[in-house]
């Protein structure tokens, strides 16, 4: 039985002593510095200027797409103004009506029977002012001075009768648009 107690006495021996040795491995971390590490680049600051960056191209990617978005809007809206049934009547008629205006100018302006020698009007801020001029040689010319609301003049010299367009019997001129004789006289 002295062998049972001493192999008892030895077990108990290793157990205590295995038991101390593992509270002291336990204990030793106990008193060490407690070190917390953040996984976020904001908090710790390695990493930041990447974290950074890719914080930055996000918002400026989500801003952009917003930009597009709302300008792809307002063109749809603008196309879709655009081609209303009114729209279109108004835009017709516009052209109708400055067609009709340039065709009375060109006229007024080129008419052998009751030509005007100057004239005027405004269209959309522009001057427009047009006068017949005869040149030291005798020849004709008309001046067209436009001036724009910011002051910039544009001026436009048109000779007048040196082509026959159409033929113009009253000088001579065939009907057929050549110029000369009318054949048989």
């Amino acid at each position: 039985m002295n062998e049972a107690k001493r192999n008892n006495r030895v077990s108990n021996a290793v157990v205590g002593a295995l038991l101390i040795i593992s509270l002291c491995l336990i204990t030793f971390p106990a008193f060490a510095d407690i070190v917390h590490k953040f996984k976020n680049p904001s908090f710790n600051g390695q990493g930041t200027g990447a974290h950074y960056l890719t914080i930055e191209n996000q918002e400026y990617s989500r801003k952009k797409a917003i930009e597009e978005a709302l300008e792809a809007a307002r063109k749809a809206a603008e196309r879709e103004a655009n081609n209303t049934t009114l729209a279109k009547f108004i835009r017709n008629l516009e052209s109708r009506i400055y067609a009709q205006m340039a065709k009375q100018l060109v006229e007024s302006m080129f008419s052998n029977d009751q030509a005007a020698s100057y004239g005027s009007f405004v269209l959309e801020g522009f001057t427009v002012t047009w006068q017949v001029i005869t040149a030291e040689d005798g020849t004709d010319y008309i001046r067209l001075t436009i001036v724009a609301e910011d002051g910039t003049t544009t001026e436009i010299e048109i000779p007048v009768g040196t082509g026959y367009f159409g033929g113009d019997v009253d000088d001579g001129g065939s009907s057929d648009g050549g110029g000369g004789s009318d054949g048989g006289s």
